[in-house]
């Protein structure tokens, strides 16, 4: 599933092909993603320019001179910028056709993904404006976690991956942000003291900006906006390495299911 760096990588990746330029057309050959495209999405966006380009959470908000065009990857999705000659392939969805030589072309096997359109404020969305802060924000700090943390009994992990508390932190992200943070993932949020707290924050902060400087994390079906891999997944420590040595301390890293979602720690080094 594409998480935040994999969003922000798609969205730095297709900026300039589609920043400043006019949407000429627009080919649906699926409608039925996790809700319907709207049917006269064609009729508004043709002849629109894209003023600008930004995420919020895991949703890219493309504003033009009509509303805003809200566009979430799903389980599967991915944006791709391809010329406008290329051939669809199977579960090319949506292709968004500029003046110019490029297509941007939505991509979503389990089509779980979602476009979707309002002539309001995006962030007043109702599937945005109770989002938590940004990671990387300012706002986003020990003084917010930590009294945020009082007013729940979850689990560690699950806390940071409540998009409430804050957004983007995905499986992949909250494994690997606790193993540097060395916090085990069952931890109570009530146990975890406010200097624990400001070095978590340090730790998810780290690994999110160096996910987004190497593209994202490929696992299965994910692609950037230019169509090639995320490379973070060579970097990463514990998620999905179960039963293979801890990098610090060389003991086995295990494996649990928290939420119905697979959990990689060293029992050793996270305490």
């Amino acid at each position: 599933m594409p998480e935040l760096p994999e969003v922000e990588t798609t969205r730095r990746g297709i900026s300039k092909y589609v920043v400043g330029k006019r949407i000429t057309n627009i080919l649906i050959r699926e409608r039925r993603l996790r809700w319907l495209i709207p049917k006269n999405l064609k009729e508004i966006l043709k002849n629109t320019y894209v003023i600008k380009l930004t995420r919020r959470a895991k949703y890219l908000l493309f504003y033009t001179n009509k509303g805003c065009l809200i566009v979430h990857l799903g389980m599967s999705g991915s944006l791709r910028v391809v010329k406008n000659n290329q051939e669809h392939i199977k579960h090319d969805h949506v292709d968004f056709i500029f003046e110019s030589e490029y297509i941007l072309r939505f991509h979503d096997p389990r089509k779980f993904g979602s476009i979707l359109w309002t002539d309001k404020d995006p962030t007043s969305h109702k599937l945005i404006a109770h989002l938590g802060p940004e990671p990387l924000s300012e706002e986003f700090n020990d003084d917010y976690l930590y009294a945020k943390s009082k007013k729940h009994s979850l689990s560690i992990k699950s806390f940071i991956m409540n998009n409430k508390v804050v957004v983007g932190i995905g499986n992949i992200y909250a494994n690997e942000a606790l193993f540097l943070a060395g916090i085990n993932p069952k931890c109570k949020v009530s146990r975890i003291s406010k200097k624990r707290y400001k070095i978590l924050i340090a730790s998810i902060k780290k690994i999110l900006t160096k996910a987004i400087t190497k593209g994202g994390t490929t696992l299965r079906d994910y692609v950037s906006g230019d169509g090639l891999p995320g490379y973070f997944a060579n970097e990463l420590k514990v998620y999905n390495r179960s039963g293979e040595l801890c990098s610090k301390c060389k003991k086995k890293i295990k494996t649990i299911k928290q939420n119905q979602r697979s959990t990689f720690y060293c029992a050793f080094c996270q305490t």
